[in-house]
């Protein structure tokens, strides 16, 4: 066998294939070059659009202070799931482990997904807790991320829900002074630049846009140690009997800030899903009116004498115990007969105090009322306060006129009673209420002679003793003056039989007033429904524990209780 001659190479294909080569290698080296300097902006902004990201700062919103700087409202840092559908929808399979981690069914959490796919940014899972977050992390899902913000906490839950209200999901005020102080409590959210990796993992901090603004702090003048006792002194009232509800506010005589205020049925922040009832969101001490009832008597005792037409000794004849007007009859629960205007406040006679009105102007029945803050609002700022109601005196008929002395035909809200008993407590002088803690209010203003409010004080202190209406009321070594009030509930047809509001307004101490308690309890059911049991009970253990906590000093030594309880300290 004989091989084959080899062919010999062109040396022009030779040099072509060499150019060739040569050719692209250039365009290769000029493709690098353009690349690198020529078209390197225009690369650096494809690839941040792909990589960069311009991604929120939280900030915590302001806390709520009580004012011993007791926190009742707080933001604590969480994260928030949120997912790249697109990406997210790769992790199929392991769905059912997120789902079981986050509490929501895999089907919702499907068809939500399926549903945005087109998106960029999905909240799937807002405010995690952080043992939750730590197991979604240790998942790795592609397209799972998290965003940092803050969770509102409410350290005394329900004992001071309906003062503070509480955040919506998206921390803005809903009720309460979070609503109220919305816009100085919340935060303003910051900006910054990220880089993300291909699981949209924060990888790097490029800048910062904008920084994040904390929210401010607020400081109330609510006491939690009051507000403790005040709730659970009614909570312990409502249920004892078996009443629909209850409200109750304490007032700092001298500064007319609100110590306490509490309702019953309460609701947890904390726990959304009772959020959803309205009725147990209701601040009832501000936004639900009541007919006062006999806790109007000494308004309408203050009227004459700043008219001068009474004084405590002045006597009124209320034989036979019951008085008519026009069609109709006032009645007294028996005959007093000839009876004082302090006893009239003592044993609260519906006919004396009758006949007190009927004999004073209305005009100045009228302007009395007006004066101490029935029919307007308090200027507290409390979101949906109620003004009451107090129909002007030109309107009134002789029956109105009647009823009004002991408390029908007007409503009140219990925070007006409070402001109104506290410019007999402060001698006549008007404070409004307020939810804050110091800083600059109106001076008080005169609303009643010092003199009537002294008088008025004086009787209203018979009321507690062991022969007036509120026995039970009564606080040991201390003199305490107050007033009861028991009011027919108005239902659709009229004023119902059975169905009553016990109400208690009272002073302590009498020698040196520093608060005033207004209690009310909604429908009690069973024997006791006046406002002396029912609602002095509630009174006399709160406000007993309301003096010690604020060292207020003893003013009735010589009561036989304290020196029987000294005697057997002793033994």
């Amino acid at each position: 066998m004989t091989d084959r001659p080899t062919a010999a190479v062109s040396p022009f294909r030779l040099a072509l294939v060499r150019g060739i080569f040569l050719f692209a290698v250039l365009v290769l080296v000029w493709r690098g070059i353009d690349l690198h300097v020529f078209q390197q902006a225009q690369l650096q902004r494809e690839g941040d659009a792909r990589a960069i990201r311009v991604v929120p700062l939280a900030a915590h919103r302001g806390m709520v202070l009580d004012r011993n700087r007791k926190p009742l409202a707080i933001s604590t840092p969480v994260d928030s799931l949120w997912v790249q559908p697109r990406e997210f929808l790769q992790a199929r399979a392991q769905w059912p482990a997120l789902a079981k981690i986050i509490g929501m069914d895999v089907a919702r959490m499907e068809r939500f997904v399926m549903q945005r796919q087109g998106r960029e940014f999905l909240y799937l899972k807002r405010r995690l807790t952080p043992d939750k977050a730590d197991q979604v992390r240790a998942l790795k899902l592609p397209g799972v991320n998290f965003l940092r913000e803050y969770r509102r906490y409410y350290p005394l839950g329900e004992v001071a829900a309906h003062v503070v209200g509480y955040t919506d999901v998206d921390d803005r005020g809903q009720e309460g002074i979070e609503l109220a102080w919305e816009d100085w409590l919340r935060s303003r959210p910051g900006k910054k630049r990220v880089v993300r990796n291909l699981l949209g993992q924060i990888i790097e901090d490029v800048e910062q846009i904008e920084a994040a603004q904390a929210g401010r702090d607020i400081v109330l003048s609510l006491d939690n140690r009051l507000q403790y006792l005040a709730y659970r002194e009614l909570k312990r009232a409502v249920k004892k009997h078996g009443a629909r509800a209850g409200s109750a506010v304490i007032l700092d005589v001298r500064s007319g800030e609100i110590l306490a205020m509490v309702n019953q049925p309460a609701y947890n922040p904390n726990n959304r899903q009772r959020l959803r009832t309205a009725r147990f969101r209701k601040n009832r001490a501000v936004t639900d009116v009541l007919e006062p009832g006999s806790t109007i008597k000494p308004f309408i005792v203050a009227a004459a004498m700043e008219n001068g037409l009474v004084r405590p000794h002045t006597v009124i004849n209320t034989a036979p115990g019951l008085l008519r007007v026009g069609h109709n009859t006032v009645r007294d629960i028996r005959n007093y007969g000839r009876i004082d205007v302090a006893t009239i406040l003592k044993k609260s006679s519906n006919v004396g105090a009758t006949r007190i009105a009927l004999a004073t102007p209305p005009e100045q029945v009228w302007n009395t009322l007006v004066r101490v803050g029935f029919g307007q609002p308090t200027a507290s700022g409390f979101p949906g306060e109620a003004t009451g109601r107090l129909p002007h005196y030109r309107n009134w008929r002789e029956i109105e006129r009647a009823t009004l002395a002991f408390g029908y035909g007007l409503a009140v809200t219990p925070l007006q009673l409070a402001q109104a008993y506290a410019v007999i407590a402060n001698g006549g002088m008007m404070q409004r209420p307020a939810f804050l803690f110091g800083g600059d209010r109106d001076a008080p203003v005169r609303v009643m002679k010092a003199k009537t409010a002294r008088d008025i004080l004086g009787m209203l202190e018979a009321v507690v003793s062991s022969e007036g209406t509120a026995s039970q009321a009564a606080i040991p070594g201390y003199r305490i003056a107050g007033k009861t009030g028991t009011v027919k509930k108005v239902g659709p047809g009229g004023y119902l039989e059975d169905h009553y509001i016990s109400v208690f307004v009272g002073i302590a101490p009498v020698s040196d007033p520093r608060m005033v308690m207004v209690v009310t309890v909604d429908d009690p059911r069973g024997e006791d429904y006046y406002g002396g049991k029912v609602a002095g009970p509630v009174f006399a253990r709160v406000m007993a524990g309301a003096l010690r906590l604020y060292n207020v000093p003893m003013d009735d030594l010589d009561n036989p209780d304290i020196r029987l309880a000294a005697v057997e300290g002793r033994q």
